[in-house]
């Protein structure tokens, strides 16, 4: 990893399902997620079908994981920080509270 990506902004690291993803300061984890190649990061509840970006706004909710223990957040809308632990959701996230 460099200390200084082409952008100029500082990189650092933050972990998607235990393995590192880099990223630059201001970077959502959407978008540091597509850069380094990933393109789903959720299942759906019903059918299990990968999810990932779609609207890239915060309007949609395709883009959810589950960040640093907190499920349901926008991926889009969740700037990347350092450190972060970011996982894969299954549906809602909030499996435990289900009837």
């Amino acid at each position: 990893m460099s200390d200084r990506p082409a952008t100029g902004r500082p990189a650092f690291r933050f972990t998607f399902d235990g393995a590192p993803v880099e990223a630059e300061a201001g970077q959502s984890v959407a978008a540091a997620l597509i850069a380094a190649g990933h393109r789903s990061w959720r299942r759906t509840r019903t059918g299990g079908e990968p999810r990932g970006v779609f609207c890239g706004i915060g309007v949609c909710f395709d883009c959810l994981v589950t960040v640093n223990g907190r499920p349901g957040r926008r991926a889009c809308l969740v700037e990347a920080a350092p450190g972060d632990r970011v996982t894969t959701q299954e549906g809602a996230g909030h499996d435990d509270l289900a009837c």
